[in-house]
């Protein structure tokens, strides 16, 4: 680190023990118990982000899982991507790679910023009457729309991983005392005779 910005040493941060990870491609240090903010902060690295709708410039404002600002995506084109992570909420460690979202090519220089300046005539709600017609552009106001949408890219490879717990959930949960609850909702109820395909008697 060329800065030393940390106001003043804490029990909380190793300063011995020195942890290289990446930052939009760029190679950085911290130390051990620094989280990702932190970390940034130290290496006098302020933009992060780029604001939802007109992706003005966004930097670290919080220290906690209220953070509106600093959210990345963590190891990109990757299996173990992992996107809207709170910059104050994960701990470097060696091999980190992080990357800002919501902008185009680079945090730096964002193309979208553009709408900053168009912002006048972007007034809060304007799509929902701009793109309600012809109906049939519908879709392909959509696609350009979600593109811009602020929201990281979802993991497309399997997860390497083996866990030892799930966190399973269902939509629809009967429990009754009948043998079958399933054949008495088939038989009486329209809706739970469309349901029952889906649903998994134990």
């Amino acid at each position: 680190m060329t800065k030393n910005l940390r106001v003043k040493s804490s029990k909380f941060i190793d300063e011995t023990y020195r942890i290289s990870f990446k930052f939009n491609g760029t190679k950085y240090y911290g130390f051990k118990g620094d989280t990702l903010a932190s970390a940034l902060l130290a290496n006098d690295i302020h933009l992060v982000g780029r604001s939802f709708k007109y992706h003005r410039p966004r930097g670290i404002m919080t220290a906690g899982s209220e953070e509106p600002n600093a959210i990345i995506q963590l190891h990109n084109n990757s299996s173990r991507t992992e996107p809207n992570v709170r910059a104050t909420e994960v701990e470097i460690y060696e091999g980190l790679e992080a990357s800002s979202q919501n902008c185009w090519p680079s945090v730096n220089f964002d193309i979208s910023g553009i709408n900053n300046f168009l912002s006048p005539i972007f007034p809060a709600g304007f799509y929902y009457k701009t793109f309600m017609w012809p109906a049939s552009f519908w879709k392909k106001y959509e696609y350009f729309i979600r593109k811009s949408a602020g929201l990281g890219r979802s993991p497309t490879e399997p997860d390497p991983d083996i866990y030892e717990h799930k966190f399973v959930h269902c939509d629809v949960l009967v429990i009754g005392a009948l043998p079958r609850p399933a054949d008495f909702l088939i038989k009486y109820s329209y809706f739970f005779q469309k349901l029952a395909g889906h649903m998994k008697v134990l």
